[in-house]
């Protein structure tokens, strides 16, 4: 905004206002109904214009907070200056059971401020009597007032008996066991808390295992002096000790103990653990799996109830929460084969519970199984020790640079043991003076001790019992109960330490304690991701009020959170285009010559050469090839050129050019070869259809086998049509390093009862081609007028017989291999129809045009005057007839020839015997016997006339 215009909005005269003033340091000025462009366009503000005085982060104004514009052109209060300083903590200023006197400054405490503590009457000051302010920071811890106590020669033994795990699944005991000592110096030494009495204890190293913790419970219990409580450390030792605690009217408070079943009242009446239960991750891990968008994980634990029970639980609210355990496995001592199922399972987002021990068997069994990396996510528990996976353990055989890869980038869910506020606890230290505290107490660095980060609850434990102890013998409460009459049969003490101990709630070192209905802990979630070898907390959540408080500082090894699953890509497989392109080119020139070959049977129709081929059969052979060439280019074509709606209508196109283009040119082709083995090879009474041939006959077996098809199409149709099924293959890993896998997927033309039909059509088909087959080879020598290209159409049959039936069961065979299927089948067709075309069509084109025979029959009769005697094979087949008339008229007359010399010999030799011999003529001829009948000799003489005329 320009001057003028800021001057509009201020409409007052400049030498009547005051010029703007600047913000001290680390603060600012609320210029009231202007906006920052407008304060940056003006120097001066009109009268009576007030200006107000902020400051940022812990500071406050000294000086003048607010400032007016006078009629002078000067502001207000101008001779002080006002300035952002620094306040120190205000806890300071109060002081229970004392009083504080602030000197050198006024409220708030500024830079230079002093105060001094005195305590009441019967209180001492702990700490020291005299803080400073600087730069925002007092100059000694804050003190506290502690009630005089009773000397600790006249105090009172309160006996604690407890259980710490030095060693086995969890050796919490390491760092816990120190804790709970230094917690117990905190208590004694405060003259406020149980004043009378002094809380010792007696402690046994249960190894985190109940067979051990059984045989120290018992001592415990059976061993004076007696123990006002028993405090167990980890899940399966407080088990037993809280199940059979209530029978000697026992309190338990343990420290270390998460697993679910200790919430179980009924079973576990008298059990309180500052140590939250398992299930408090859950919670946790879910909002982590909604964040991801995960909504499949795998789960492996060890057997042990604990971890049972927290998985049970975590089931059901994953499947609340609409997510799914896809795969679920435990072991007990060896994790070998859980971690190959894993991998084999394709787990990609896995829980893992178990104990630290454990856990190292398990992660070397996932380097070598290499079931780490940018694909895997690893779900743990977060109590472990920081450098768990780089302890030596003599039970693995990994070295540590491989543990150390195979756990990276793994996410742990902790529940928070340290308050992070780092604000005074009852035991008037902050959380990390707690920590520099005990670390100077341990034997070890921290990171190598067990129960290091358990620490501060154990630490709290104490706490929590002194003060339930302190309020129930009258220190803060009204019963006024003596300890000392505790006994295990004194259920009324145990009644009161119950109700003071659930009525709990003070700042520890570990947070806010406080237990619920069931004795557990509440408290928030810790969420660190392990990157490069340390912990990084990357988050909190606080499962009370559904809040997630992220850093933002997560990293992972691909660059983003992982799948849940390996990402499948479906592609499908489409016919190669180069041979799809071939196949159809070569199948438009075979349409070409099915349409040239038509043409010229047409139109030589009236020569007699080619109407003795039956051209009208001929044609429906070359538009049954069109059909079956057409056939091809549906067959080619898939979901790379056609949409899903599209492909039925494909389907059905395929089925039928192919389908009626056989029955067309096959059939046609099988009624000639049909008529001339049933003319030529049949019985003799059949021959005397060779004198005429019916077409019509010819047509109607054409008909019907194309009927039959139509029929069976029609009927496949409407019971099962066609539709577009898919074909799903192994999954294949791409060529780059990526976490997809390619799921080929391939088309198909199919039905409900596909075999059924292929099973009908086929067999049908098969023996047509069989028998055409046969009929060809019976009538390869026959000849006829009537069909004169038989021999032609024979060989056409053999060609196509073989083709279809070695092509059928091959592209059924084939039928997963796209490229292999449609080339087997197109090229089937193609040849087929080709071989068909030529060996019908070529010599009747080439007899026309090298002989010249192209007049038709009525042409050839006018010029001769008799067809008849032109035809060279009507007049062979004519003499052959007369031939065979002759040849049996002569076998006829023969057998009549005989019949007389025998009758003509049988009356010689009666004669002779009834007349003696005659001499001899004296001419020396025969002798003469009786003279025949004229009549006779006439008779004979005419026959042998007749049989040698």
């Amino acid at each position: 905004m320009s001057k003028v215009k800021a001057q509009e909005v201020l409409p007052v005269c400049l030498a009547t206002g005051c010029q703007i003033i600047h913000p001290p340091w680390e603060g600012g000025i609320r210029y009231r109904g202007l906006t920052r462009d407008q304060v940056k366009a003006i120097n001066f503000l009109p009268v009576d214009y007030e200006i107000e005085y902020v400051c940022r982060g812990e500071r406050e104004v000294v000086g003048p907070k607010v400032r007016k514009c006078l009629a002078n052109g000067s502001w207000t209060d101008m001779d002080t200056p006002s300035r952002c300083v620094r306040i120190c903590s205000k806890s300071y200023l109060t002081l229970e059971n004392g009083k504080v006197f602030l000197t050198g400054g006024d409220l708030p405490a500024l830079d230079g401020a002093r105060v001094d503590f005195r305590c009441d009457p019967d209180f001492h000051l702990v700490g020291s009597s005299r803080s400073i302010c600087s730069q925002g920071q007092w100059s000694t811890p804050k003190p506290h007032c502690q009630v005089n106590r009773t000397p600790h020669s006249e105090r009172r033994a309160v006996y604690i008996g407890a259980l710490f795990p030095m060693s086995g699944g969890w050796p919490g005991g390491q760092a816990c066991q120190p804790a709970v000592e230094m917690a117990l110096e905190d208590v004694n030494s405060r003259r406020d808390i149980l004043p009378d009495y002094e809380l010792k204890l007696i402690h046994h190293d249960s190894k985190c295992d109940p067979g051990q913790a059984t045989k120290y419970l018992y001592e415990l219990l059976y061993n004076d002096p007696i123990k006002i409580i028993l405090m167990p450390g980890c899940s399966s030792v407080s088990t037993l000790v809280a199940e059979a605690a209530r029978m000697w009217n026992l309190i338990v408070l343990s420290y270390g103990s998460s697993s679910p079943a200790l919430s179980n009242r009924q079973r576990f009446p008298t059990f309180f653990r500052t140590h939250p239960s398992a299930t408090l991750h859950n919670p946790t891990r879910v909002k982590l799996f909604e964040k991801w968008g995960w909504k499949k994980i795998a789960t492996i634990q060890q057997t042990t109830e604990v971890f049972t029970s927290t998985l049970d639980d975590l089931e059901e609210r994953v499947k609340e929460a609409g997510i799914e355990i896809t795969f679920r496995q435990s072991f007990f001592s060896d994790p070998a084969v859980p971690v190959k199922n894993l991998k084999r399972q394709d787990a990609r987002i896995i829980v893992g519970l178990f104990y630290e021990t454990e856990a190292r068997k398990v992660f070397c069994e996932v380097y070598k199984e290499r079931l780490f990396g940018k694909k895997y996510v690893w779900f743990l528990i977060g109590w472990y020790a920081d450098n768990w996976f780089k302890i030596y353990d003599p039970s693995i055989n990994c070295t540590v640079d491989e543990m150390t890869e195979a756990v990276e980038g793994h996410i742990t869910t902790e529940i928070v043991m340290l308050n992070p506020a780092n604000t005074r606890s009852i035991s008037n230290m902050t959380s990390q003076e707690f920590v520099e505290k005990l670390t100077k107490r341990l034997k070890r660095h921290p990171e190598e001790t067990g129960g290091f980060q358990e620490a501060p609850l154990a630490y709290d434990a104490i706490w929590a019992l002194a003060l339930a102890l302190n309020k129930t013998s009258g220190g803060g409460g009204r019963s006024g109960v003596r300890l000392e009459d505790f006994n295990y049969n004194n259920q009324t003490i145990t009644d009161q330490i119950y109700r003071a101990m659930n009525s709990s709630s003070f700042e520890g070192v570990s947070g806010h304690v406080v237990f619920d209905a069931s004795g557990s802990r509440m408290a928030w979630t810790l969420i660190e991701q392990l990157q490069g070898g340390s912990y990084k907390k990357i988050g909190y959540y606080d499962s009370t009020k559904d809040d997630l408080s992220w850093s933002k500082t997560d990293k992972w090894i691909g660059g983003s959170p992982p799948a849940d699953q390996t990402l499948v890509i479906k592609t499908f497989r489409f016919l190669s285009q180069k041979l799809f392109i071939s196949v159809s080119v070569l199948s438009s020139l075979g349409i070409v010559l099915a349409v040239v070959c038509l043409s010229f049977n047409i139109y030589n129709s009236h020569v007699r050469y080619i109407q003795n081929s039956q051209p009208n059969l001929n044609n429906l052979t070359a538009v049954g090839c069109s059909l079956a060439l057409a056939a091809v280019f549906p067959l080619g074509l898939d979901g790379y050129h056609i949409g899903r709606s599209q492909f039925p209508f494909v389907c059905q196109a395929r089925l039928w050019l192919l389908g009626l283009g056989f029955s067309l040119g096959y059939g046609s082709m099988f009624t000639k070869i049909w008529w001339v083995h049933t003319v030529f090879t049949k019985k003799e009474e059949k021959k005397e259809w060779r004198k005429t041939l019916e077409p019509w006959k010819l047509y109607a077996t054409v008909g019907l086998l194309v009927g039959m098809d139509v029929l069976t199409l029609a009927i496949w149709q409407i019971v099962d049509p066609l539709h577009r099924t898919i074909e799903t293959f192994a999954k294949e890993e791409p060529k780059e390093d990526i976490d997809v896998s390619i799921l080929p997927q391939l088309e198909h033309c199919s039905s409900k009862k596909m075999n059924t039909w292929l099973g009908i059509f086929y067999g049908y088909k098969g023996l047509l081609l069989l028998l055409g087959i046969f009929l060809a080879y019976e009538t390869k020598s026959v000849s006829t007028e009537k069909i004169n290209d038989h021999r032609a159409v024979g060989m056409a049959i053999y060609n196509v017989a073989v083709l279809c039936l070695i092509t059928a069961p091959v592209t059924m065979i084939l039928s997963s291999q796209q490229d292999a299927a449609f080339a087997f089948a197109s090229l089937a067709i193609v040849f087929s129809s080709y071989i068909t075309l030529v060996v019908l069509f070529v010599p009747k084109m080439r007899r026309l045009i090298t002989r010249g025979e192209w007049q038709s029959e009525a042409q050839d009769t006018m010029k001769t005057g008799s067809s008849t005697n032109n035809n060279e094979e009507e007049k062979s087949r004519l003499l052959e007839k007369e031939n065979r008339e002759l040849e049996k008229i002569i076998a006829e007359k023969e057998e009549r020839v005989s019949e007389l010399r025998h009758q003509l010999q049988s009356r010689q030799q009666l004669r002779s015997r009834r007349h003696p011999p005659t001499p001899p003529d004296p001419s020396g001829g025969l002798p003469r016997g009786p003279p025949e009948p004229p009549d006779r000799l006439s008779c004979d003489g005419s026959r042998v006339h007749l049989l040698y005329k």
